[in-house]
This record gives C-alpha cells, sequence and structure tokens, in this order.
C-alpha cells in the first residue's frame, strides 16, 4: 500500500468519512522520497522511535522498516478505524491515542523501549504546535538521542539559527541550550494533501547530555531571555528593564563589568554572553 500515493489515501478515508481539520494542521505528506529520508536520519535497528501525529501512517511505516520499535501518539480518535489498515504489516508498531502533551511521556519510554540501545522523536509536526511540542521535548529533558521533526520552514530557519544572529530569538535560545539544531532538507508544499500555504524543512535537534554553558540559576536564565526578546526592536536594557523591572542602571553596570555595550540589542548576544549576563545579575 502506497500511502503517498493521492488515489489511496482518498480510497482510505472517504469510506471512513474522514474530512481534514484546520484546527489539527492536517496535511497528509504525499511525497514519497521524504519519510524513508527521515526515518534514515533519525534512527537505526536499535533505536526505539516515539512518533507523534502518525496520520495515516505514511511515516510510520518508514519509521517501522527502520527502527527496533516505533510507538506512535495519536491525537485525532476517527484514524481509529484508519490506522490498524494501513499499519497492518507493520509489527513493530504500537498506537496509543491521547494527547502528547499531557501523555507521561517518560513513562512510556521506560515501558516501550527498555530493550533499545538508544530513543529517538520523529514527527510531521502540525504548524500551530511546532514550538510547544519541542519545547515541551527538550524541557522534559527525556532519555532520547534525537528529535527529528518537519516544521514550517520559516520556523526550521529561527530554531536551528545562530544565537547571536538577527535571525535568532528566545525559542533559539533555549533550543541550542538543550541541542545542537540542523536543517537537514526543505519539503515544497506540493508534497501535501491538502498543501498548505508555507513550505517545510525537515530539522534534526541533537540533544546535549550537559548544556554548553554554566548557570548560576538555570530557572533565573530563562526568565531573562523571555524579557530580552520580548520586544525586539528595543536595546536590552531597555527591554528587560520594561519587562522585568531590574533597574537599568542595574542592567547596564552588568554589561559593562563583562564587557559587553549597554546598547547592544539582545539578538547580537550569543550564548555565552547571555548566560554571562545571566550569572552577574544572579551572584
Amino acid at each position: 500500500m502506497n500511502l503517498a500515493d493521492v488515489k489511496t489515501l482518498e480510497s482510505l478515508l472517504k469510506p471512513a468519512g474522514f474530512d481534514f481539520k484546520k484546527s489539527l494542521g492536517q496535511n497528509f505528506l504525499i511525497n514519497e522520497d521524504v519519510c524513508p529520508a527521515m526515518a534514515k536520519a533519525a534512527c537505526d535497528e536499535n533505536t526505539g522511535v516515539l512518533e507523534i501525529g502518525p496520520g495515516v501512517g505514511v511515516l510510520t511505516v518508514e519509521l517501522s522498516k527502520v527502527a527496533k520499535r516505533v510507538v506512535a501518539i495519536e491525537l485525532d480518535d476517527r484514524l481509529r478505524k484508519i490506522l490498524p489498515i494501513t499499519l497492518a504489516d507493520c509489527n513493530n508498531v504500537e498506537v496509543i491515542f491521547g494527547d502528547a502533551m499531557k501523555l507521561d511521556l517518560s513513562a512510556i519510554i521506560a515501558e516501550k523501549f527498555g530493550d533499545c540501545q538508544r530513543v529517538c522523536v520523529c514527527a510531521n509536526l502540525p504548524y500551530y504546535i511546532t514550538s510547544p511540542i519541542i519545547m515541551m521535548l527538550l524541557e522534559s529533558k527525556l532519555p532520547i538521542d534525537n528529535v527529528t521533526v518537519m516544521v514550517q520552514k520559516e520556523a526550521a530557519e529561527r530554531l536551528c539559527a545562530k544565537v547571536g544572529s538577527r535571525e535568532s530569538g528566545a525559542i533559539t535560545v533555549a533550543v541550542n541550550y538543550y541541542s545542537k539544531p540542523e536543517i537537514l532538507f526543505e519539503v515544497d508544499r506540493f508534497s501535501f494533501m491538502p498543501p498548505p500555504k508555507v513550505d517545510s524543512s525537515v530539522i534534526k535537534l541533537n540533544v546535549r547530555q550537559e548544556p554548553p554553558i554554566k548557570l548560576n540559576n538555570e530557572k533565573a536564565f530563562f526568565s531573562l531571555i523571555k524579557a530580552a526578546f520580548a520586544q525586539r526592536r528595543k536595546t536590552l536594557v531597555n527591554t528587560v528593564s520594561n519587562t522585568t523591572g531590574i533597574s537599568k542602571d542595574d542592567l547596564r553596570n552588568a554589561l559593562e563589568e563583562i564587557g559587553i555595550s549597554p546598547t547592544v540589542r539582545s539578538e547580537q548576544l550569543t550564548l555565552e554572553q547571555l548566560a554571562a549576563l545571566s550569572n552577574k545579575l544572579n551572584t
């Protein structure tokens, strides 16, 4: 069964009364080259794969060919009728219906992947929930090797930007703190049914075993980052002071003590410089 074929998809979906829900960000992949490339990039025969949002199973099938075991988490209950058909030949796949944002992923990993050498996450994420899902996976500090996902092209560029570049933002800092991100390849909008309005990219976040910087207070660091990028057009001193209440004099003094101009904008600072500022403010 070729799940990347439009006619095959229609023959499966129409009898089940399935219509695409914009609220769930449902655009099914019909480019048959994409999923094999994602599976190969994400895992090998010793890997347990946690897939989020399998849809009709086009990526799931390819993951099952490469990985030792696949556990797919699907939010849309209507797919209970379709996935048993599309995944009938995948003996190493289990589907769990539920919300990945609410399930205990740590417990699922411990229960399902105990005999796997490593665990990774692989998914074609709905655009509307890209950032929350990625940050949930990273902040939870799950025992995973990497997160390989397809996201909106613009989101990929921000997630994988260099900290200290014009494209960087608060999420760029967070992603680089928890992982080493890279863009693997682009996927044009006509690779989906129905086609979205934007192109996509597949990215891989290689999860760090240890953070690349030393912090006095991790919570305070991320509070500073959130404040620093809240008003991108303003200087760091102004936006952080306006958002947190820290006096401008204290911020200027802290910046000068670590050798940074008090007129700097947040997007100009490297991860190391942001850490130094946070540590100076939280000694």
